[in-house]
């Protein structure tokens, strides 16, 4: 499955593309007060996919292992300690919201910790390379 975003940025516009395995959507972000870039940097945007990703699995694990939850709360944080520099200290925490037995949850937790798939991206190091510009990426 293909998982893709396109950014379009000018003076006077600011879109943001999602798609996966061909369905697009359409993410409201606003572009910076000057125009220039996105008001949402690329950490933040880490940070979010990580939340996001837990969180969904959280709801996916729960129904493999027949645990039921009413929601959940997910926070990433990470410390960018400079230009061009990679992010250290990557954390995150959840906590659930379910009348499952508190080990039930713990279960629940690790399970998604060891599936989550963008935490296993960063954790293997994944290899990223520029590629020439095709108009048909767009």
């Amino acid at each position: 499955m293909e998982i893709s975003a396109h950014v379009l940025n000018g003076s006077s516009e600011h879109e943001v593309r999602l798609s996966t395995a061909g369905t697009e959507q359409h993410l409201a972000v606003s572009a910076k007060a000057a125009g220039r870039g996105s008001a949402v940097n690329g950490g933040e945007f880490l940070m979010a996919a990580l939340a996001t990703c837990y969180c969904n699995d959280l709801y996916r694990e729960a129904a493999r292992l027949g645990i039921a939850i009413n929601g959940c709360e997910v926070i990433a944080t990470a410390q960018f300690n400079g230009v061009g520099l990679a992010a250290e200290s990557v954390v995150y925490s959840a906590k659930v919201d379910s009348s499952a037995a508190p080990e039930q949850i713990e279960l629940l937790l690790a399970e998604t910790d060891r599936m989550a798939e963008v935490h296993n991206t960063l954790r293997a190091g994944c290899p990223v390379q520029r590629v020439a510009w095709h108009e048909s990426a767009a």
